[in-house]
């Protein structure tokens, strides 16, 4: 599952972020992209318990849709 998550900015965002989700699925596979603002968790765990133990740290979080953009043909919108 890939995450959206806003107010992280360094090293210590990733570590506090990888220890919310290692609390629930201590081999669940955790990745922080400062610059995108995501968080991607491979391992069985609930989106909604992710959501949950990240929003208690103290961040916005939010499911990144899956769905590609709808681009329009010329231009129009």
């Amino acid at each position: 599952m890939k995450l959206n998550v806003q107010g992280m900015a360094c090293s210590h965002c990733v570590g506090i972020i990888t220890k919310a989700i290692r609390a629930i699925d201590p081999n669940a596979r955790v990745d922080v992209d400062l610059d995108a603002e995501t968080v991607t968790i491979e391992g069985g765990i609930d989106q909604g318990l992710a959501m949950a133990a990240i929003e208690a740290e103290g961040y916005g979080v939010e499911p990144q849709s899956t769905a590609a953009p709808k681009k329009a043909c010329c231009g129009c919108s």
